[in-house]
C-alpha cells in the first residue's frame, strides 16, 4: 500500500481495536477532541486544522477501521452501530473516558450514535454537515450502490482506475473534490493526490460498499435515536454550497436537538474544514471556548459568533 501523507505538526501512531491496527494522528494539548472523517476520507481530512484547534485540545484524528491506512478486515462489520461501538473501544484503548467529539459526513452520523450509545461521554458534539435523515441529496446514487449490479459496476471502474495511477487521480479530482468544494479553484495541489493513495488499496471499495449497504437502514435508526441527544451541547456547520448532505436538512436537525446552534459558511461546499479551514476553525474555537466557559459557571447559555 502507497505511503501516507505526512502532516506537520502530528504524530502518527497505532493501537489495536478488535484485533485491527487502526491507525490515528496526535496533535495538540489540552483535553481530547476526537475527529472523525467521512466517507471516502481519513485523518488527511483534517490537515489544515491541526495547529489551529491543536491550541485548545489535544487531538486525536482517527482512520476509521476499514478506512485510511488503517486495516481493513474483510469481516468487518460497518453498520453504524457497530462502527461507533469500534470508535468507543478506540478511546477505551487510548485511556480516553470523556471528549470532545468532531464528525463530518458520514462520521457525523457516526458520531451521533456514538451519542447515542454513551451520551455522557461526550462533553461537546460537532457535527460538520452530517449525513442524516433529512437529506435529500445522494439517495438514488445510494440506492443503485446498494444493489449487486451498481456495487460489481463500481468495482469495474476502480478496478480499472487501480491499473493507472493518474486515473486515480483524476477520479478523485473530477468526481469528488469538484462535486464537495463550493469554490474548486480552493482545491490545493496536493488534495487529490492525498485522498487517492488510500483508494489504491482494494479493500477502500470495499469498505465504502459495505457502509453503503447498510446506509437506508441507519438512517431510520439514526431517526429514532435523536431524542438521546436532547441534553447535548451541539455546534452544527454547514457550507451553503454543499452537494452532498442537504444544507437544508440542518434546520430539521437543529429543530431535533434543542441545545445546538447552527452556523452556515456562505459559497462553501462540504468540506468547510478544507475549503475555508481559518473561517472553520474560527467557529469551531469560539464554540469550545463557550463550552468551557459554560463548564467553569454552570451557565446554560451558549453563544457561537461567525
Amino acid at each position: 500500500m502507497a505511503q501516507a501523507p505526512r502532516i506537520a505538526g502530528t504524530e502518527e501512531h497505532w493501537v489495536d481495536v478488535d484485533g485491527c491496527r487502526v491507525r490515528y494522528l496526535f496533535s495538540g494539548q489540552g483535553r481530547p477532541l476526537l475527529l472523525i472523517h467521512g466517507l471516502l476520507g481519513y485523518s488527511f481530512s483534517w490537515r489544515y486544522n491541526f495547529e489551529a484547534l491543536g491550541e485548545m485540545r489535544s487531538l486525536y484524528a482517527i482512520d476509521l477501521p476499514g478506512a485510511g491506512f488503517s486495516e481493513r478486515p474483510c469481516d468487518l462489520n460497518c453498520g453504524m452501530r457497530e462502527s461507533a461501538e469500534r470508535v468507543w473501544r478506540f478511546l477505551d484503548e487510548l485511556g480516553i473516558h470523556t471528549a470532545d467529539v468532531i464528525g463530518t459526513s458520514h462520521g457525523g452520523a457516526l458520531a451521533m450514535y456514538m451519542a447515542a450509545i454513551a451520551p455522557e461521554r461526550i462533553a461537546n458534539l460537532i457535527l460538520v454537515a452530517p449525513a442524516n435523515p433529512w437529506s435529500r441529496f445522494g439517495r438514488h446514487m445510494i440506492w443503485g450502490l446498494e444493489n449487486r449490479f451498481g456495487a460489481a459496476a463500481m468495482r469495474f471502474g476502480t478496478a480499472a482506475m487501480r491499473a493507472a495511477y493518474p486515473a486515480a487521480l483524476r477520479f478523485v479530482q473530477d468526481f469528488f473534490l469538484k462535486r464537495v468544494y463550493g469554490d474548486i479553484s480552493r482545491i490545493s495541489p496536493d488534495t487529490a493526490e492525498g485522498y487517492s493513495v488510500a483508494l489504491q488499496d482494494p479493500g477502500a471499495l470495499e469498505y465504502g460498499l459495505k457502509v453503503v449497504r447498510c446506509w437506508r437502514g441507519d438512517m431510520n435508526r439514526l431517526a429514532g435515536l435523536m431524542e438521546r441527544l436532547a441534553d447535548m451541547r451541539v455546534l452544527l456547520v454547514w457550507g451553503t454550497a454543499d452537494g452532498a448532505v442537504d444544507p437544508q436538512s440542518a434546520d430539521e436537525l437543529k429543530q431535533r436537538l434543542p441545545k445546538s446552534e447552527l452556523q452556515m459558511l456562505d459559497g462553501v461546499g462540504h468540506l468547510p474544514y478544507e475549503e475555508a479551514p481559518a473561517e472553520f476553525s474560527r467557529v469551531v474555537l469560539r464554540f469550545l471556548a463557550s463550552a468551557d466557559q459554560f463548564s467553569r459557571n454552570g451557565s446554560s447559555r451558549i453563544e457561537v459568533k461567525s
